[in-house]
């Protein structure tokens, strides 16, 4: 599935410094933790703005007409405010100056975490070009995957398999010759000069059946002929690897500035510099084990011979 992006301008854009401090993600932390500690951040600031005018949360709950549970869910992070929810906060605890500082921090909550459904809804054409923009825009681009070929590698029927997964299960609209075309096109970064890829996968990937075989025979092929692309340093971390962190989840790294992951029903977009340091740490550490070159072809190779042994 293709990894939807909020730009960064809007991403990015965190008033204040209570949020701009959410913790950073530890090497096995799944990616959803960072969306919720940033709704714990905005939950903790509503609480300070109440309790500084001194009002308690039953008060602030009955002006409203809110049910009781509301004001603690919002505070501890466990329910997302609306718009009008921190519009009225902000009133009611004598601060509408602060609204817009409230509403700009729920956007950017927002732009972390998008559920696929929703992101699907225009169909998935518009997302790979979104997401062609930002490898566009990026003159290195870092990638590791647990489970999937990457995008900018793939075949095009290797593709179809993967995206007609969003049509079958996640509820897009069926635009897939689109969306595949869409794809192959950004393949064309590939080739830009001064622009440098490296991609790291799991040997696993080279064998997980997400396609029929002679499609992903195909792709192997594919993968090998990229190892030897000038811009591209394709990695393998070969089953014997001894692992120095754990393979997660797969992300992407545009340049030092920005990470896109996935969960199984949303994506994310990390942009805090703390953060984006730790990805950046955990693919150095990975990319370390990674074997490339001539030992990436052979592991490529016996995954293939595997696949579609010789009669």
């Amino acid at each position: 599935m293709s990894l939807p992006i909020q730009p960064w301008s809007s991403v990015t854009a965190t008033t204040g410094t209570w949020l701009a401090t959410t913790p950073s993600l530890g090497a096995s932390t799944a990616p959803v933790s960072t969306y919720q500690k940033a709704r714990e951040a905005l939950g903790l600031r509503l609480r300070e703005l109440r309790r500084e005018a001194r009002l308690t949360g039953a008060q602030l709950a009955a002006a409203h007409g809110w049910h009781r549970t509301k004001i603690p869910k919002i505070e501890a992070g466990r329910q997302t405010p609306s718009i009008a929810d921190l519009e009225a906060w902000a009133a009611s605890c004598g601060v509408p100056e602060l609204a817009p500082e409230l509403v700009a921090a729920l956007h950017s909550l927002e732009g972390h975490y998008v559920e696929y459904r929703r992101m699907f809804r225009g169909g998935m054409t518009r997302q790979q070009r979104t997401f062609a923009e930002y490898e566009a825009e990026a003159s290195f681009v870092r990638n590791f995957e647990t489970c999937f070929v990457p995008g900018l590698l793939q075949t095009a029927e290797y593709a179809r398999y993967r995206l007609a997964e969003a049509i079958t299960y996640d509820g897009a609209a069926d635009d897939l010759a689109a969306a595949v075309a869409a794809r192959m096109g950004r393949q064309q970064v590939l080739y830009t000069p001064g622009r440098r890829f490296h991609f790291v996968i799991t040997e696993s990937v080279l064998h997980l059946r997400l396609c029929p075989p002679e499609v992903l025979a195909a792709q192997l092929e594919k993968l090998a002929v990229a190892s030897t692309m000038r811009t591209v340093r394709f990695g393998v971390i070969p089953f014997e690897a001894v692992y120095p962190a754990a393979p997660v989840h797969g992300f992407h790294i545009f340049d030092d500035r920005h990470v896109a992951a996935e969960t199984i029903t949303a994506s994310l977009a990390v942009t805090q510099p703390a953060e984006v340091g730790t990805y950046l740490r955990t693919f150095a550490r990975l990319a370390e084990v990674a074997v490339y070159g001539r030992q990436a072809r052979e592991v490529v190779e016996r995954a293939l011979d595997e696949l579609m042994p010789a009669e």
